[in-house]
């Protein structure tokens, strides 16, 4: 496996577990009351922009040829700290 095979893989690992988590806190809101639900609503939705860019920068990744991925990986990194940082907000925000 290539170098730039094993990091889409890594991050692709990373994504579906972002995914999931994104998914939990929505089942976790449903059980809260409308007031409680729009107060996390936005917390909820930048996590999903987050997922939407990782996603994002993954595809670009993709596209990219064997020469040129690795100039892209600066992107892809930010794109998963922004997600990590986001993860983590809404964590904290649900333990309140």
């Amino acid at each position: 496996m290539n170098m730039k095979a094993a990091y889409k893989q890594k991050v692709e690992a990373e994504l579906e577990i972002a995914h999931a988590r994104l998914d939990e806190f929505k089942a976790k809101a449903k059980n809260f009351t409308a007031d409680t639900r729009i107060k996390y609503a936005k917390h909820l939705d930048e996590l999903e922009d987050g997922v939407d860019s990782a996603k994002n920068k993954l595809k670009e990744l993709g596209d990219a040829g064997e020469d040129g991925w690795e100039k892209m990986k600066d992107g892809v990194e930010s794109a998963l700290h922004g997600l990590r940082k986001a993860i983590h907000d809404v964590t904290e925000k649900f333990k309140d």
